[in-house]
């Protein structure tokens, strides 16, 4: 079966986890959605799957750097209070606050790009494969496998975390999920740097 944007939204929107993510576990089960559910559970995210969908509490954090020439300010949600409240998820968001200073993302997630932006990085891609003289069929898996890099860089949740980068910033929120058993999402951040536009 194909995997389809449809199916993948629909994953998504049933089970919590980010949409590169359910295309992910959806390749893997070869379209089965029911396969796609199983692989995201054994990944240990079955937890957003069973969670509500309402993330209307949490803490807005500023983080100002030693220096005083980096600031942070972010909001990150969770389903209630006494969660937000936790001595865990407010650490959370303050270590939030800190990579963001340190490693400079632009957007909190891959869905977050604007498609403009994600069309001139393929754009570039494409055209940086076609002069290593690839064929087209291998252009466009390389153009995929490279635009999985600029997420890295420039998505907060894509990023490894600064400081433990064998894991990435969603594996971070999803533990500390289990952990509370509610979803943890960073609704929004903004980083301020002197002299930076």
């Amino acid at each position: 079966m194909a995997v389809t944007l449809d199916l993948v939204k629909r994953l998504r929107g049933e089970t919590g986890v980010g949409i590169m993510e359910c295309k992910e576990a959806l390749v893997k089960a070869d379209g089965d959605y029911e396969k796609a559910k199983l692989i995201l559970r054994k990944e240990g995210k079955e937890f957003l799957a069973t969670q509500s969908r309402e993330t209307k509490e949490g803490r807005v954090m500023a983080y100002i750097h030693h220096s005083g020439k980096v600031g942070v300010l972010i909001e990150v949600n969770t389903s209630t209070d006494f969660a937000a409240n936790s001595e865990d998820f407010q650490d959370l968001v303050r270590n939030l606050a800190m990579q963001i200073a340190a490693a400079k993302p632009r957007w909190v997630a891959p869905e977050d790009v604007p498609e403009a932006v994600l069309e001139e990085e393929r754009s570039v891609l494409r055209a940086q494969a076609e002069r290593e003289g690839k064929p087209s069929e291998i252009v466009e898996k390389m153009v995929e496998g490279r635009l999985s890099k600029f997420f890295e860089e420039h998505c907060l949740v894509k990023q490894p975390y600064v400081r433990d980068p064998s894991l990435r910033v969603e594996d971070l929120m999803g533990e500390l999920g289990v952990k509370l058993g509610e979803r943890v999402v960073v609704r929004r951040f903004a980083r301020f740097e002197v002299g930076a536009e």
